[in-house]
């Protein structure tokens, strides 16, 4: 006696519908076989990043030389995955600077909250988006290293 809630599938299987697609699927791929290929050969060439492309961070200075940052700790405050680290520090004239700025490009989750959130226009994200390293200590990004992110491209071995 045959179960009854058994399904033949061989009965419902369509007919004639397996050569249209796979038909379709090979005229693809040979238009693809000789059409020009996109690729790009890294480090040699580098990918155009958009305008609104957000990659490490700088810190911005004056005409001076000076770091437009007061220190005011409104880029801590906003930023989400508590990446950046301020010491603030103020001189005897009354003007304030970091002593400490410290960014953990790990931690970053590259959102832009710290630019948009900074009043003195002092930190920026650049469009350098290949630091690559072996040590995590080297992923954290201290004034010195802030200042100039773009020495830190990566350009081959």
């Amino acid at each position: 006696m045959k179960n009854q809630n058994t399904i033949n599938v061989s009965i419902n299987r369509p007919k004639g519908k397996y050569i249209l697609p796979l038909l379709k699927g090979m005229c693809y791929t040979l238009r693809q076989l000789f059409t020009k290929p996109i690729t790009i050969e890294y480090p040699e060439q580098k990918r155009e990043v958009s305008k609104r492309w957000r990659g490490l961070h700088r810190l911005k200075t004056n005409d001076k030389g000076d770091l437009k940052c007061v220190a005011c700790g409104l880029c801590v405050t906003i930023c989400p995955p508590d990446a950046i680290k301020v010491v603030p520090y103020e001189d005897e004239g009354g003007r304030r600077y970091p002593k400490e700025f410290i960014i953990d490009e790990i931690r970053c989750i590259f959102c832009g909250f710290c630019a948009e959130a900074c009043p003195m226009d002092a930190i920026e994200l650049t469009k350098v988006y290949d630091y690559v390293d072996y040590n995590r200590n080297d992923f954290i990004f201290d004034i010195s290293k802030l200042k100039t992110p773009e020495k830190f491209i990566f350009k081959g071995k």
